[in-house]
């Protein structure tokens, strides 16, 4: 082979790389912008979906909002199932209507909270909260599930009793006999043992509570196992088998 054969053949390959790189970088162009019109289109949509939704929730009552919405995670009567969700049933009216304002203004931080809760109450108006809180209100009192666990009756000591050995005050001066709560004070008597468990430590080691103050001082006079017993007495207390 000559030299004159072996550079024609040199540029050709020259030649035909660069025309595979100009291909490749219009397929790529041509890609991102099929990628990008695809994120436009279904941010649209979703936009569309979300301004739908909102303005369905807007015009519907409270009672109606707590069996089509609430219910997927709190129930219809308020007697939740999975214990990543509070029971609301029964639980006190003031409480209810100050935590759904808390959550429409995104002052309630846990990760539910945010997942959850900023979304659905974001769409919320006076009226409808108010609704909300009478509906759960005036459902029976949530019911709590049997427990075996050693630690009920260390618990139900804290609770009527406090702690002193670390100086942690009864429940019961706050929460009420048999923690049904007062107005702002939410019952706890038969909510879900790690529900409870989860906040406590929320009030121990974070400050996404608002409104907390009290329960954050007691909560760092709690050890983790008194965290624990408190939470199995309350969450025992209304089951049908108690």
């Amino acid at each position: 082979m000559n030299k004159v054969t072996v550079a024609t053949c040199i540029q050709a390959k020259q030649a035909s790389e660069s025309g595979l790189k100009i291909l490749l970088s219009k397929n790529k162009i041509r890609i991102s912008s099929f990628l990008i019109l695809a994120f436009v289109q279904i941010a649209s949509v979703y936009a569309d979906t979300a301004k739908k939704i909102e303005s369905e929730i807007s015009e519907r009552s409270g009672s109606l909002i707590a069996l089509q919405v609430c219910s997927g995670c709190h129930g219809k009567t308020g007697q939740s199932i999975s214990n990543q969700y509070p029971h609301l049933a029964g639980q006190q009216k003031v409480y209810l209507r100050i935590q759904l304002a808390q959550f429409k203004e995104h002052l309630r931080k846990s990760a539910n909270s945010m997942a959850f809760m900023w979304i659905f109450g974001g769409d919320l108006n006076t009226q409808q909260m108010n609704e909300l809180a009478e509906y759960y209100a005036a459902q029976a009192p949530m019911k709590g599930e049997k427990s075996d666990s050693p630690l009920i009756r260390r618990g139900e000591k804290i609770y009527t009793e406090g702690n002193p050995n670390s100086g942690a005050p009864p429940c019961v001066l706050c929460h009420q006999k048999g923690a049904v709560g007062s107005a702002e004070i939410p019952r706890l008597a038969g909510q879900h043992a790690n529900y409870l468990y989860d906040q406590m430590n929320i009030f121990k080691h974070t400050q996404n509570r608002p409104n907390g103050q009290a329960m954050m001082v007691l909560t760092h006079e709690l050890s983790d196992t008194d965290i624990r017993a408190v939470s199995n007495y309350l969450g025992s207390l209304n089951s049908e088998e108690q």
